[in-house]
């Protein structure tokens, strides 16, 4: 797959990039350097490598979801964190509807 000059345009006017006219005759052969190592990434056997979400493991630390109801440490200060709302409503925070 190659890019042309006016392709190079066209993807710096749908990214909001201003190009010189006479700057898009040096970037044809950058995208299509680029193009060519993505095709190449393509032709790379992967049938044996499970996917994963990062290069190290990572594992979760979970916790026991508990309510603290002791007042220093946090939790039963409904009324209190209310009392700053602009609006409340059935004891939640009211906000405006924003889906009709």
């Amino acid at each position: 797959m190659s890019v042309t000059r006016e392709q190079v345009a066209k993807i710096a006017s749908l990214a909001r990039i201003k190009v010189d006219e006479g700057d898009l005759d040096h970037f044809v052969p950058e995208f299509n350097a680029i193009l060519g190592f993505v095709e190449q990434l393509g032709e790379v056997d992967t049938s044996s490598v499970e996917p994963m979400t990062a290069v190290i493991p990572q594992h979760l630390r979970l916790r026991d979801d508990v309510v603290d109801a002791d007042p220093l440490t946090g939790g039963g200060k409904q009324a209190e964190v209310l009392a700053n709302a602009p609006v409340a409503e059935h004891g939640f925070f009211g906000v405006p509807k924003v889906i009709e």
